[in-house]
């Protein structure tokens, strides 16, 4: 199967850590999708469910609602990530950011390979998708060019409640903002970028919310180091290795039977995700009663 990204893209991605914009949604579909995700939250109102559905939203969403495995099925999308890890694809991950507008919800500098268990490998990127507009003033993402090639860097926890990822982890050495690049993206373009760039986002000082769906592609290959088990969804080729459970996108949102693999998926990935936290990570606490 024929690439979808040029050469000069893929090598890009790989001199930069990061690429952006790829178109891989019509403005028409990313305002559909917008749309879904909002009737979603009005149908799912606080005490519908076990968890608030932003819960669902940040932590595997495919896993519970057909819709996100959808939006990790796109083919554009898998074309573009098939260019950069080759043609056997699964999703670890997918899940929403949203910043609604005029608040002061920022993402500290960090690499996301930081507390995922799976080492440092370079077997696996993030695929961002814009479903509304992400601008320097509605908080967009930033990357550092390059930083990719460090090693992991030391973080430390901060637990700051304006802080959406999932301990207010941040990168604990200096990160020389100037050199930062601004990811501008419209609603259906899509930025890549690898798990050991260091990128951060501010405060949405727009009108506007800022949503942008994250999905986490890994191959086969890549195995989790710290938990016992994880899951993956296969999207694209095969998966000889079987370093995953493989899990199936539900038949329909929050169902019982994705809602009890949800738990336990939770529960599983928590090992790793919060493993050295000095106080429980809200998005994987209790885990243990949530079966």
């Amino acid at each position: 199967m024929p690439a979808s990204l040029s050469s000069s893209q893929i090598a890009a991605y790989r001199n930069d850590g990061f690429l952006f914009p790829v178109d891989v949604l019509t403005a028409d579909r990313a305002k559909s999708l917008r749309s879904d995700i909002e009737t979603l939250e009005q149908a799912y109102p606080d005490g519908s469910l076990p968890q608030p559905i932003s819960q669902y939203f940040r932590v595997g969403a495919h896993v519970v609602i057909p819709l996100m495995a959808e939006i990790a099925k796109t083919p554009a999308v898998l074309d573009a990530v098939e260019s950069i890890l080759g043609p056997n694809l699964l999703v670890w991950s997918c899940e929403l950011f949203i910043k609604e507008p005029n608040t002061s919800k920022i993402v500290s500098w960090h690499q996301d390979l930081t507390y995922w268990g799976m080492g440092e490998t370079d077997d696996q990127l993030t695929a961002w998708i814009a479903l509304s507009p992400a601008t320097p003033q509605s908080g967009c993402m930033k990357f550092v060019a390059g930083s990719h090639n460090s090693r992991i860097v030391e973080h430390r926890d901060t637990f700051h409640e304006d802080n959406l990822l999932s301990r207010g982890q941040e990168i604990a050495v200096e990160v020389d903002e100037t050199t930062a690049t601004d990811i501008v993206l419209q609603p259906g373009q899509m930025s890549l970028h690898h798990g050991r760039m260091f990128h951060a986002s501010g405060p949405n000082n727009s009108d506007d919310r800022r949503i942008g769906c994250a999905i986490r592609y890994v191959t086969p290959g890549v195995k989790q180091l710290i938990a016992e088990r994880d899951y993956a969804m296969l999207v694209r080729g095969c998966d000889s290795e079987r370093n995953w459970i493989n899990v199936a996108p539900p038949s329909d949102p929050f169902n019982d039977d994705a809602m009890a693999l949800y738990a336990r998926i939770r529960r599983d990935q928590s090992v790793a995700l919060a493993q050295g936290a000095a106080q429980q990570v809200g998005l994987y606490a209790d885990t243990e009663n949530r079966m």
